[in-house]
């Protein structure tokens, strides 16, 4: 399976490389990371370090791309999985209001409201 993991400059990202890149690792699945998203270009520059540590630390060949802060990730994942032919998109998840209700980021909206491919979010 072809995946497409987007990565944001929240706190829940590496925790969702972990995830992903141990499911890749058990299921032999091709992934590819888009890093960017709102935020600092510090920021941004910052995960792309993180992720390349943490892939190698977890031993998982993925090819990485980084958006320039300008950029939209939510717009290029899209585009990218309908013109790429990935199987999935995967996401952040949101969190939970005070009322139990999920909170999506706008990009994790924008994708689950225009993606032909499916889309998975992690928690």
């Amino acid at each position: 399976m072809r995946i497409l993991l987007g990565l944001g400059t929240g706190d829940d990202s590496i925790h969702t490389l972990e995830r992903i890149a141990r499911r890749a690792t058990a299921a032999g699945d091709e992934v590819s990371i888009v890093v960017g998203g709102p935020g600092p270009v510090t920021s941004i520059e910052e995960l792309e370090e993180r992720v390349r540590a943490e892939l190698s630390g977890l031993d998982v060949d993925a090819e990485i791309r980084t958006l320039g802060a300008d950029e939209d990730l939510g717009g290029y994942l899209v585009e990218t999985a309908e013109r790429e032919g990935f199987d999935r998109i995967v996401l952040e998840g949101g969190a939970r209001s005070p009322m139990g209700k999920i909170q999506l980021s706008s990009t994790a909206e924008f994708v689950l409201l225009n993606a032909t491919t499916s889309v998975t979010l992690v928690r």
